[in-house]
């Protein structure tokens, strides 16, 4: 929607009463902004109007803050649009409200700041009982937020960078007190749009909603070295209705990590993540997954629904992670149309993954797998098809796998399938699997398939938003 000069005067007002005056200067003219979101907004500022340097040396968290804080007077009138323009705005660590959208211009770029004071220190996720690098809490999260609705971050391809090596060495040398943040986090929200950007080099995690619904990824460019440590690409953990969608990754980690807590925290805390959706995703990760199901699932994984996946020079395409203690489920998982090239393992599910936060699980909160079905797949230059280790006296059950053509290296494995503690079917599969997934004839070449209800994620219609915006 086109934004009224009324708005924009009370919002430049605003910036002239907190900037303690502006005589003398200009109104500047930017060109119209258009771009489709969740939903539009009434009023909108630049970064610049809060006193911010571009010049990739200035610290911008105190510019960044103000801007929020200023702007949140009129999220509840329409809500607020902050633009970052061109140029490199060096920033620590900042929280968003409600009915906010963060547009970066496609010449500007995020540098997360290297000075360790400009990122507040946070408990512990209730779900995980501690960091993941540390035992103590972790640092906040780049851009960050907590109960909030109606948030979109999104830009014309935009760039956040991490610049994560600093992070990197500090993780390697074990000088971290806390968990290394990640780029976007949001808890507890509702009605997240993060799109149209491109994610260099995070600390550690890239994108990580949590305990939140109705989320919208879409067309996100992450790229980190592929031997960067736990730089894993967008992970929906306790999070329900979600879509992502035509997202290109390259990572040192799992491309799409799906997560719901962590043994005895995880059951406690009791929140799964369901009613996801994965399309259209190019991964690289030559040392992890494509998608990965876990490890941290003690709130439950159930209803992923992922198609149209390309996998190039990956370690493993879907790989399932937990292990006795994990608890809860990972079950009605389905996968269809997804192409592999040069991979280690095409599929792999470990119920020997024993990473514990603590030594205080229950061993006796075995996890359900079940109902995992993958249909019209086709690889080439695969090491080995599958390595399916379920957990004794706990069989993974239901495995469905249909019109599966699985190319081999000239030096794949003596033996490409490994299954202990499986059970399924399959049919049309290549090279021909296990004795526990035996083939059951060309009549059941049509399992393996998606439901047929739609999820309300993919009911969500976006708008088209244009600005033609003002500013001191």
């Amino acid at each position: 929607m086109m934004m009224k000069m009324t708005s924009l005067l009370s919002v430049a007002v605003l910036v002239f009463l907190a900037c303690g005056g502006a005589e003398g200067r200009n109104m500047r003219r930017l060109d119209a902004l258009e771009y489709t979101a969740m939903n539009c907004r009434a009023h909108s500022a630049s970064l610049t109007d809060f006193g911010a340097v571009g010049d990739g040396q200035t610290s911008n968290t105190k510019a960044f803050k103000a801007a929020v804080d200023q702007l949140s007077k009129f999220a509840d009138d329409g809500g607020v649009q902050l633009y970052v323009p061109a140029g490199k705005w060096l920033t620590g660590s900042f929280s968003l409200v409600s009915h906010f959208t963060l547009y970066l211009h496609r010449d500007a770029v995020l540098l997360a700041s290297q000075d360790m004071t400009e990122w507040p220190a946070l408990k512990p996720l209730p779900s995980y009982g501690r960091g993941r690098d540390a035992a103590a809490g972790r640092y906040q999260s780049l851009i960050f937020g907590t109960n909030l609705t109606d948030v979109i971050v999104t830009g014309d391809n935009g760039t956040i960078d991490g610049q994560g090596a600093f992070w990197w060495q500090k993780f390697h040398g074990g000088k971290l007190k806390y968990t290394r943040p990640y780029l976007i986090e949001f808890m507890f929200s509702d009605t997240i749009q993060i799109s149209n950007l491109t994610l260099l080099n995070s600390p550690s995690w890239n994108v990580h909603p949590v305990y939140s619904s109705n989320i919208l990824v879409q067309r996100i460019t992450i790229l980190a070295p592929v031997k960067s440590p736990n730089t894993d690409g967008i992970n929906p953990d306790s999070c329900t209705n979600v879509r992502i969608e035509d997202c290109y990754i390259v990572s040192g980690d799992d491309c799409v990590a799906v997560k719901s807590g962590w043994d005895e925290y995880g059951i406690a805390f009791g929140m799964p993540t369901q009613q996801l959706i994965i399309r259209r995703l190019t991964c690289i990760s030559p040392y992890s997954a494509t998608i990965a199901l876990g490890s941290e699932m003690s709130g439950g994984i159930r209803d992923v629904r992922a198609e149209d996946i390309v996998a190039i020079n990956t370690e493993s395409g879907i790989r399932i992670k937990t292990a006795v203690g994990r608890g809860a489920y990972i079950k009605d998982i389905y996968v269809k149309k997804m192409t592999m090239h040069t991979m280690k393992w095409a599929f792999k599910m470990d119920g020997d993954y024993k990473s514990h936060p603590d030594n205080k699980y229950d061993p006796n909160a075995l996890p359900v797998i079940q109902n995992i079905n993958y249909r019209d797949m086709v690889a080439e230059n695969v090491s080995v098809a599958a390595r399916f280790n379920g957990i004794a006296g706990d069989k993974f059950t239901g495995i469905c796998m249909a019109n599966v053509t699985l190319g081999m290296t000239a030096k794949h494995k003596k033996y490409p399938w490994t299954c202990t503690d499986v059970q399924g079917m399959t049919s049309g599969v290549t090279p021909p699997p296990c004795d526990s997934l035996p083939d059951q004839g060309p009549e059941k070449i049509s399992a393996c398939d998606f439901p047929a209800n739609s999820l309300p994620i993919d009911e969500v219609q976006l708008k088209q938003c244009s600005y033609s915006m003002s500013y001191f």
